[in-house]
């Protein structure tokens, strides 16, 4: 059980207008519908190289601080290797030659690389807003990904999302932040820490709105991913796509059409909203 003093239970309840924005953001929103250009997810995942490069750099300068090290599985999260090989598959072997960190990337980078120098205590802030997020609903976001940009099965370009060190990613959240509950730290600092989780997320806010102007300028049409919120696994009662199957209609035809033609129905419009919107609530924690 945690405590309302407990850090993890503070950074949830302090950063939920956060969440609340960021899910609402213009990229977030269209990402989840699958309505995601090949060029903006490419400018997303160079984002992220710059991001991540930042954060493990500041963690591994602080992996033996007690105010951090608790928190170091550089095994189980670190992505910046995953993202090289993301840009290899979308670049190319001279990938590096052929990107450049953003303004607002950079205004975040910034931020990481000096609170990981001179107020490492704050980096729990980061870590936290970035992995749990990428456990959390930053899966939801590899499976809408992978549909609507036609990505190989065999999971090139989304290596970001894959968590091989990770069995049970519900087990793991539980552990971190046990371990983040656990660190020496008085209520002051956990107050800032609170305030930078929530500084983070305007940072990845201002990274989205960046996208979002790019993505309106670019001409390539966007791909559409169908119905990217669901796997096929999910339960028949909550979603148009297999009103098919409620219909009694199993294998009479292709499932992908029979929802297409449902979807154009009021109703059925007003239930994928709602669909929608729960993938979006489960995405709260991503963030690109």
């Amino acid at each position: 059980a945690c405590s309302p003093t407990d850090l993890s239970e503070l950074l949830k309840e302090g950063t939920k207008e956060s969440h609340d924005r960021a899910e609402n953001t213009q990229f977030v929103k269209d990402f989840l519908k699958g309505r995601i250009k090949k060029e903006l997810f490419k400018l997303a995942t160079v984002a992220l190289y710059f991001t991540y490069s930042a954060l493990e750099e500041e963690m591994e300068r602080n992996k033996d601080n007690p105010v951090f090290a608790p928190l170091y599985f550089p095994l189980e999260l670190h992505r910046r290797e995953a993202l090289v090989k993301d840009l290899k598959y979308f670049y190319g072997e001279d990938w590096k030659e052929k990107i450049q960190c953003s303004e607002a990337t950079q205004h975040y980078v910034d931020r990481i690389h000096h609170v990981g120098q001179h107020e490492p205590e704050l980096l729990v802030a980061h870590a936290y807003t970035r992995y749990m997020g990428d456990l959390s609903g930053g899966q939801v976001l590899k499976k809408v990904a992978q549909r609507a940009l036609k990505l190989p099965s065999t999971e090139e370009g989304i290596q970001f999302y894959m968590f091989d060190n990770i069995s049970n990613a519900q087990q793991f959240k539980q552990l971190y932040r046990a371990r983040m509950n656990a660190l020496d730290l008085d209520k002051n600092t956990k107050e800032r820490i609170v305030e930078e989780a929530n500084g983070a997320f305007r940072f990845n806010m201002q990274v989205f709105d960046e996208l979002d102007k790019i993505g309106r300028s670019l001409t390539e049409e966007a791909q559409d991913g169908g119905f990217p919120v669901h796997d096929g696994k999910g339960d028949i009662r909550k979603c148009p796509y297999y009103a098919d199957k409620l219909a009694g209609k199993a294998g009479a035809g292709c499932p992908y059409h029979a929802a297409v033609a449902l979807a154009k129905q009021p109703l059925v419009q007003l239930i994928l909203a709602a669909c929608v919107a729960v993938a979006a609530g489960a995405a709260a924690w991503y963030i690109m």
